[in-house]
């Protein structure tokens, strides 16, 4: 059971004019979580896992309290709480020492892009996936057990 962590620094630009980080700029924290997750993933895999791309199917998103600007970044938690046949759930909390700003999860699908179809996750790739697992929170399905 291990979280993969990611360090967002805040930009100006990603405030809104009420001060604080528009709630569609979260979604960017959550990609560039998730894409460091996947690259650390794709390190640590065979020549053939995690070659191919995914694509987003889902993302669920509760915005907890506002974050204003400030020179430190935040910490993006990023985990895996459910892995099926052809998708998996990434989960994710945004937040610092002190607090929790926005809880999510994403259903990616693993996509195969020189067939223009979506493919099964191996049995390798679930394997990884389990390294970055954590207590699924009440989830149906196929839950990663760590």
């Amino acid at each position: 059971m291990a979280r993969h962590i990611y360090s967002c620094p805040l930009r100006w630009s990603d405030m809104d004019a009420y001060g604080h980080v528009n709630n569609a700029v979260f979604l960017r924290y959550l990609e560039e979580a998730r894409i460091d997750l996947i690259h650390q993933l794709k390190a640590g895999a065979g020549k053939e896992s995690f070659v191919d791309g995914s694509v987003v199917a889902r993302h669920e998103i509760d915005y907890l309290r506002p974050l204003v600007h400030r020179p430190e970044p935040v910490t993006v938690e990023t985990w895996v709480t459910k892995v099926g046949a052809a998708s998996m759930t990434v989960s994710y909390e945004v937040k610092d020492a002190e607090q929790v700003y926005v809880r999510a999860s994403t259903v990616i699908v693993p996509f195969d892009f020189a067939s223009g179809r979506p493919r099964r996750i191996t049995a390798e790739e679930k394997e990884l996936l389990k390294s970055f697992a954590d207590e699924p929170a009440g989830n149906s399905g196929e839950a990663v057990a760590a």
